[in-house]
Parts: structure tokens; sequence; C-alpha cells
């Protein structure tokens, strides 16, 4: 198997494949044939620089069709993608360089600088460049299921990020959510917003759509509500895949209307609040499905398409995957998922570490990780980077991160800092700890909340007593100005 052959070059080339839409209101249509052609001459340039099968390759690149082209490169020479946000900063891309040892970077000029700033030394390549526009294209090789094709890192939930490997099938399992979640259709032009270098972004910002006969619409421009609605409506979208954040966010503040050509939405990355679909569903005319999923495993369950929506739930697991609730915990069957991560343990049940209660009817409500994971505006922010970054501050003693409860985002990072002797909490020294954090780490992880303590409350053996923390915060509703 290769997608790039079996999907891509296999396309009719005047199909349209992509509908880029560019920050400074540039608009281009992209066939099939120009996404082959592109691809497989980045391919080539990196194969002359010695980047062949097994070898990986991380792109720095926003939702633009060159970054398309670079993860299609890679499946195509057998290289592994590693797709990172262009948010991360030099700490959060040394730190994956580190666990990977990335043979190439492709970086979008603007990025090529945070590259050189996390220390890369190898092959760096822009796609825009003319070595890679005058290079040979290269020729698809055959990939085996298990032969590593994609890698995204986790959020770290219980310490620093891990790398994810997903091996050539985890392109063509997309088939199952995509028809019965995703629900694309040949002829349609799907969107779906996620950022490059996060897992949902990795399997539907165009392999789900492709993979079901229909074209991929990219945007790389930063969230606002109503520019996103008039997007939807005057790219006539048919489908669309949005964090339950920018549901809320639009349903509160974009002012809903009817998008006729809109026919389908999907939600994933954190639960949806039922009045938010309600709020579509009355408005838009169309009911938000939503699902769930891991990066190690790819999406797991979806509100089925045909039944009526069931707001608040994250629907069914999809067909074919068997998974029950154990002990409160949604638990599955790796045999049974075909996205499941090469390096998992296939021979014993996965346990999701989701607390999910299943009702009669066989749907699935989501109520709380097992874990301390944060999930602001479907991003999944281990407390253990936040804290690390807040007690790298002079001023820090301790540091402890949870989540607060918010309208818009659903949640957010509340810190609850123990200062050094002679320090005094203040307003301005708690912007001063968000900027120090937004200056370590990607900016979405830093604390909107910050409030001072005495000591935190632990555990006999010396752990952060976080329950208590999150209790104070669904308590606690002031927000730190930014």
């Amino acid at each position: 198997m290769n997608f790039a052959r079996d999907v891509v070059d296999a396309a009719d080339p005047s199909r349209l494949a992509l509908v880029a839409l560019s920050g400074d209101g540039g608009r281009r249509e992209i066939a099939f044939g120009e996404v082959a052609e592109r691809s497989a001459r980045l391919a080539g340039s990196l194969a002359s620089r010695g980047v062949g099968r097994g070898d990986v390759v991380m792109t720095l690149i926003g939702n633009r069709p060159e970054w398309v082209y670079a993860m299609l490169a890679c499946w195509r020479i057998g290289a592994v993608a590693l797709p990172c946000t262009e948010q991360l900063r030099p700490a959060d891309l040394r730190a994956r360089m580190d666990k990977v040892e990335p043979r190439a970077v492709v970086a979008a000029g603007a990025n090529v600088e945070l590259a050189l700033e996390a220390g890369f030394e190898g092959e760096l390549l822009v796609p825009e460049g003319r070595s890679v526009d005058e290079a040979e294209p290269a020729p698809p090789v055959e990939l085996g299921p298990e032969d590593p094709a994609l890698i995204v890192f986790t959020s770290g939930t219980s310490g620093e990020p891990k790398p994810i490997r997903h091996g050539a099938r985890y392109l063509e399992g997309q088939r199952v959510q995509a028809e019965h979640w995703y629900g694309a259709r040949p002829g349609e032009l799907c969107w779906c917003t996620a950022a490059s270098g996060w897992s949902l972004s990795a399997r539907n910002a165009f392999v789900a759509a492709w993979i079901r006969g229909a074209a991929a619409l990219l945007h790389d421009a930063r969230f606002d509500p109503e520019e996103r609605l008039d997007a939807i409506e005057r790219e006539r979208v048919n489908v669309l895949c949005m964090s339950p954040t920018e549901y809320r966010a639009i349903a509160k503040r974009g002012g809903l209307r009817r998008l006729p050509e809109l026919r389908h939405a999907v939600a994933a990355g954190e639960p949806l609040n039922p009045e938010v679909v309600l709020a579509w569903q009355e408005e838009v005319g169309v009911g938000v499905h939503d699902g769930f999923g891991q990066t190690e495993t790819g999406h797991l369950t979806g509100m089925p398409i045909g039944p009526a929506v069931r707001p608040g739930s994250m629907g069914r697991p999809l067909p074919g995957f068997r998974a029950w609730i154990d002990g409160g915990e949604l638990v599955v069957d790796p045999a049974t998922v075909p996205t499941f991560f090469v390096d998992g343990p296939r021979d014993r049940p996965w346990r999701t570490g989701d607390r999910v209660r299943e009702d009669e009817d066989g749907y699935l409500w989501f109520e709380g990780r097992t874990d301390d994971v944060i999930i602001s505006a479907g991003y999944r922010i281990g407390p253990f980077e936040v804290e690390s970054a807040l007690v790298s501050h002079p001023a820090v003693a301790e540091a402890a991160a949870v989540a607060a409860p918010d309208e818009i985002r659903g949640q957010v990072v509340r810190a609850v800092v123990v200062l050094r002797r002679g320090r005094e909490p203040s307003d301005a020294l708690a912007a001063e700890l968000q900027d120090h954090v937004k200056a370590a780490t990607a900016p979405y992880k830093y604390p909107r909340v910050v409030d001072f303590a005495s000591e935190l409350p632990k555990t006999p053996s010396g752990k952060i007593r976080r329950a208590k923390l999150r209790a104070e915060g669904v308590e606690r509703s002031e927000i730190v100005p930014e």
C-alpha cells in the first residue's frame, strides 16, 4: 500500500483536490494532478538529500498546500511524517527532535529560523524553493501495513509529550470514520479546521475527504467567528469539522444563521455542550455529530449518521470497533481498531483513561478524564509542561496546573503558584508569569487563571491533590486579564 500512489496518483488529474485560502485573502483551487506532481518533486528533493524509508521528516508549515505536499512526499518514499504546529517554541521542537531524531525538516520560510533556534543541524528544505520545483519526481515505494508512516506527539498528561507512531494502515484505516462519522461524499467540499500538527488534522484535514472522493479546504488564518461563518457560506462547504470551542465561540459571538450548503458537521477534541448542539441545529439547520478518539488509537466513536443527534453524547463505537465500559473507563479491543498505533499492545484491551457511561441504547457519554489532562479549546494540555515552565521562573517555588471551567473554551489552564521567599503576589506578577509560560512553551498552554497560595495541598506521599485544586477552580471564575 501507499496512500500517495493509491489515492493521489490514482485520482483524475483534473479533479479538485484542495481549495486553499490564505490569511491575506488569496484563494487557489488545486487539482489532483498538481498535488501529485508537487508532492512527487518534493519527495524527489528529499530522496536526493538521503532521506528514505523509515527516516523521520518534521514539518513546520501552517494549513497550506505545501504542508499537504510535504506529508505526501514522506509517504511516497516511505519516510515518516512528523507534523508540528507553528505555535511550538524552540524548546518544544528540541524536545521532539531529541526523541525522534528527524533526518530532515520541511519548513515554511517564516519557520526556518524557528527550526534553527531549536538547534536542528540536518537537512532543511523550504517547499517553495527552486531546488524542490526542479527536482526529479520520486516513484512511490511499496509499504506494509505496519511500516511507520506518521508520528504525532501526545499532549503530555503525566510527563513530557510522547511520540506515537502509526503505520501505513492508519491512512487506509480512516475509511471507517470517514464514512460513518465524518460523512464525506464524492464531489463535496470538506473543511477540518484543526491546525497542522494535531492528530485530528493528520487524519481529517485531507486524508478522510480524499478517501471518500471529496475535496478539502485549507485556511491559513487565525480563528475569527464571523469570518469562519462567511468562509463556510462563501465556499459552500458541505462537511465541517471543528473543535467544540470553535462551535461554542461562533454560537456565542458569531451570529448563527442558515448555511444552505452545509450538510453535515462533526466535532472532536473535547466534549461538546448539549446547548451548543441544539443552537446549531435550530439556527444553522445541521446537528453537530460529536466524536471521540485518541492520538494512539485514531477515531473510536462518533454520533451515527442517520439517527437523530443526541446532544451531549459522543456517539457509539464505530462499526467493527469493539469497545466497552470497565469500572467506568472506556476500553477497546486493539485488534478491532485499524488505526491503532504500531507500538501499542495488541494482546490485551487498551484502557483509554476516559471515564464514560453508556445508556440503554449503546450511546456513550463522556464524564471526565481519569488522569489530569486539561482540554482547552480542543487542545489537550498536560499539567507537567505548564508547571515546569512556571517553576523555571525565578519567583516561583512550586506550581500546580489544573483545569478551570470556561464558557467558551470548555476549560482553561489554572495555575496555583507558591512564591519564593521575599516575593509578593500581584496582578503584575501574574501577568509576568503568563508571559513567561508563553515564551517557554506553546502559547495555548499558558494559564489564563493565576492564583497564589502559601502551599499546595498534598497527599501523605507528597503528591499534589489536584482534585481539591480543581474543585476550588469551579468556584472561582475571575480570569486574570491578558
